[in-house]
């Protein structure tokens, strides 16, 4: 009698652990799919807060501020999600800003400017992709590599002068301030573009197979190879793919901003766009995130931002405050569900 008691309350005993231990999985594994949603919120309530006066057109300019951001951050991700990464996207945008400004104002026409933006990244992104893809140089090095090139060629372009639009041609306010700064629908254009790339990347990569093989080549290199992946022109694939998304960001942030300082825009580009990438959940040892979370974690970086600025901190300590959250975003990010033995 007394050993059939002890047996049942050791097998409830472990019943109990190993259902305790299935919940605490359950939590993990859904907070290592979902962290970016939270990690949102957190900053959302935070702004609200600091904000005082929130409104509608308050949380519209925070989507507009986060479009070319957020445009370069998922061509970023695409680049990561393999194990690489691209150092170079932000002095890209300067250079493809700028010779994008020449591109319109020497033809007056918006539609070929657009294409110019984007031959212009593709161009960037394919240099960058077959120096990594086929000739196996390091990405981090090639990037860097070519963040000195574009930056350098766009101050001798420019003879170190601002690149602007020429006002005086009959399609400017349709460009600048009909693209570049007008919502429809109370929601901006440049959002909606931003929103727009979101989609087509997010559906690339959920629900094609060129999707399932950058996951595949991110999770395991050799597996890809050995499924018959062709693992270095899919490399080269997803550079120029970055490329393109440089150069649609380049083209919006001309119409939104009329002018391009080659000394001075996108600084730092690289950085926010993989901050941006890390608070949206995508993991930087590739592989792993969902590419929907670059919204969220661009538009979270965009409210640091603006809360930095409600507290009135010196300008020469805002990138520590940003560097701080990031720190905490990746440690977050590594609080995930026990891999099965």
């Amino acid at each position: 009698m007394g050993d059939t008691s002890t047996v049942s309350a050791s097998g409830g005993s472990s019943g109990v652990f190993r259902h305790g231990k299935r919940a605490g999985n359950s939590i993990l594994g859904l907070w290592s799919r979902y962290s970016y949603v939270v990690i949102f919120i957190a900053i959302l309530i935070t702004f609200v807060a600091v904000s005082k006066n929130l409104t509608w057109s308050g949380v519209m300019l925070i989507l507009r501020q986060s479009a070319v951001i957020g445009i370069i951050g998922f061509g970023m991700a695409l680049v990561i999600l393999v194990g690489d990464i691209d150092l170079s996207v932000g002095s890209g945008l300067v250079l493809i800003s700028g010779l994008t400004v020449m591109a319109y104002n020497i033809t007056g026409n918006v539609f070929i400017t657009l294409l110019a933006s984007l031959a212009l990244g593709v161009t960037a992104g394919l240099f960058n992709g077959l120096l990594v893809g086929i000739a196996k140089m390091p990405p981090f090095i090639v990037t860097l590599a070519t963040m000195l090139i574009f930056r350098s060629l766009a101050l001798y372009i420019s003879h170190s002068r601002l690149y602007e639009l020429n006002s005086a041609l009959p399609s400017f306010s349709a460009f600048h301030y009909g693209f570049g700064n007008s919502p429809l629908l109370t929601v901006p254009i440049v959002g909606l573009m931003f929103l727009l790339v979101a989609a087509l990347i997010t559906y690339m990569c959920t629900s094609t197979k060129f999707g399932k093989k950058i996951y595949a080549l991110g999770s395991n290199a050799r597996a890809a190879r050995l499924a018959g992946i062709n693992t270095e022109w899919l490399k080269v694939c997803l550079f120029a793919i970055c490329g393109i998304l440089v150069g649609f960001a380049s083209f919006i942030n001309v119409a939104m901003n009329r002018s391009v300082s080659p000394a001075n825009t996108g600084i730092s580009f690289e950085m926010y766009a993989i901050a941006g990438i890390v608070l949206g959940g995508i993991s930087m040892s590739g592989g792993k995130g969902h590419t929907a979370g670059i919204i969220f974690g661009t538009m979270s970086f965009t409210m640091v931002s603006r809360i930095i600025d409600a507290f009135e901190l010196s300008t020469e300590i805002n990138n520590t405050v940003k560097g701080v959250i990031l720190l905490l975003a990746i440690a977050l990010q590594m609080i995930r569900k026990p891999s099965k033995e």
